[in-house]
Formats: C-alpha cells, structure tokens, sequence
C-alpha cells in the first residue's frame, strides 16, 4: 500500500518536511517495486538509504529538540533510537541472508508505521514547540 504525504502531516519546518516527504518516496519506491514482483531487489537500495538517512535527519532533528531545550527530547530520542535498532536488525538479516521478498515487505510494514505515527503525532509536536521558539 503505498503512502501519500498529507499537508497536515507537515511540521511547519521545511527541511524537516522534505526530508520526511524523501522518506515517504522512498517507501513507495520499495512498494511498487514489490507489486512489480522486484521487491528483492530494491531492498539493499532501501536499507542504504535508510542508513544514512537516520543518520542526517534524526542527528536534525535532536540538534533543533536539543538547541531550543524540547521538554520531550529523551521520550523522541528513544524511538528514533528504537527505528535505528529495527533497522540494524533489518540490515543485519539482510548482509547475512541476502534480499528477500519478506524483508521488503517487513521493511515497508516498519517504516510505514513509523510514519503514520512519529511523524504524524510525534514530529507534529515537535513543529508545533519549534515554532513558537524559532523566529
């Protein structure tokens, strides 16, 4: 299923959008990939991304919680800290058993729900906090 980016999932910060928008892309890439029955071989491409996307994006998003003293930092470090564990586990099955059709779709299910739920909820707040901070 693929997922379409929302206006109100916006955070009011455009780098943080976009950056989220990017993530929604490359969700939907793994997805129809899958429904081309080409899942397998999307999955390395998806794992990379994630890689460094965590990185960059996360290490963003706790200097503005950090700079401006969000009273939720440790609550929102902790699952950005979770998804990177998943996907380490995610990345570890992968480099051991190579692509598989059930690791694109458990990839799809994790970041899905991630979605729907830190950015819709989570990152919301968050832009909400920022922009009565950031002038």
């Amino acid at each position: 299923m693929a997922l379409e980016w929302k206006p109100d999932l916006a955070t009011g910060f455009v780098e943080i959008d976009n950056q989220h928008k990017e993530l929604f892309k490359r969700v939907n890439d793994l997805v129809n990939a899958m429904k081309q029955g080409k899942g397998r071989d999307e999955v390395g491409k998806v794992l990379k991304f994630l890689e460094d996307y965590t990185v960059h994006h996360f290490s963003n998003e706790e200097n503005y919680m950090k700079k401006y003293q969000y009273p939720e930092y440790e609550g929102h470090k902790a699952q950005h800290t979770g998804l990177i564990n998943d996907l380490q586990k995610m990345k570890e099955q992968f480099d051991k058993e190579g692509p598989s059709s059930m690791l694109a779709i458990d990839i799809q299910k994790e970041l899905g729900d991630w979605l729907m739920i830190h950015i819709a909820k989570i990152d919301k707040e968050l832009g909400a906090f920022l922009k009565e901070r950031v002038k």
